[in-house]
Order: C-alpha cells, then sequence, then structure tokens
C-alpha cells in the first residue's frame, strides 16, 4: 500500500492528466479525420505536431543530447515503442465515433490494466515483479465489469 505523501499527491493530478490529456486528444484527432481522408492522415499531423514540439523541448533541455552511437546500441524492441503509439492513436481515430469515447477509454483502461498485471506479475522488460494478488486481480474484474455496463447506451 502506498503510503500518503506530498509527493504522491502532487503525482496523483498529474497521472490523472494524462487520461484528461487522452481523451482531449482522442477528441480532436477525431475531429482532424474529418478535414483528412483517413485515420492514418489524422494520426500523421497529430504525430507531426507532437515531434515538432519535442524538437523545440529537446534543444532546450539541459541534459547531454544522444549521439549516433548511443542510437545503435539499442536493443531492437525499444524501437517498436513509436509503433505502438501509431496503433494507439490511429485506432483511437477509428473506432471513437463507432464505440463512444466512454467505452473506448473504458477499453483502453482495460487493456492497460490487463496488461500491466502481466507485466508486473512476470517483470517482463526488466521491470520489477510485483505478484498478482486477489485485490489486484478484482479491482482489474471490477472495471471490465464497468466497461460493459459502458456498452449499454
Amino acid at each position: 500500500m502506498m503510503k500518503l505523501s506530498s509527493q504522491l499527491l502532487f503525482l496523483l493530478p498529474l497521472t490523472m492528466g494524462i487520461g484528461i490529456a487522452m481523451a482531449f486528444q482522442t477528441a480532436i484527432n477525431t475531429q482532424l479525420r474529418e478535414y483528412l481522408y483517413s485515420p492514418l492522415q489524422a494520426a500523421l499531423l497529430s504525430f507531426l505536431v507532437g515531434t515538432l514540439l519535442l524538437v523545440v523541448l529537446v534543444i532546450f533541455q539541459s541534459e547531454q543530447k544522444p549521439t549516433l552511437h548511443s542510437f545503435a546500441v539499442i536493443p531492437w524492441y525499444l524501437w517498436l515503442g513509436g509503433c505502438l503509439g501509431v496503433y494507439a492513436i490511429s485506432i483511437s481515430i477509428y473506432t471513437a465515433p463507432k464505440l463512444g469515447f466512454l467505452t473506448l477509454s473504458g477499453l483502453i483502461i482495460f487493456g492497460q490494466i490487463a496488461t500491466s498485471m502481466i507485466i508486473d506479475h512476470f517483470g517482463v522488460l526488466g521491470t520489477d515483479k510485483v505478484p498478482v494478488n486477489w485485490q489486484r486481480l478484482i479491482g482489474g474484474v471490477v472495471i471490465f465489469i464497468g466497461v460493459l455496463l459502458t456498452l449499454q447506451r
């Protein structure tokens, strides 16, 4: 169990902000699709704007910049993050109008929770092992039931 601390009180709203940003991002990108010809083109424009912002932020950060050698030694599977981002953004643009934002978000959250339990339990990709216990399992089931309830319109 996590202790309530000033750091936790700071991290909770920041983390909740990710969910808020993702919901708005999906709504914005779904609208963007109306002006372009496909979810992939909307995702491309979204990633292009995000990439430009990241370039500016990296230029102005004080941390050391990577060299070409730094990129050469990165394991192949760590390059897949960008591919997963393309999948997530493109499919959310495609499915949001069909499922609705609540069901889409619920399914995304359930997918994250189920996968996170597996990653934690087995220590996938070098993460610390955190065994699945009955509380975590019931939490996942409750989320899944909540998603099923959102399917009722």
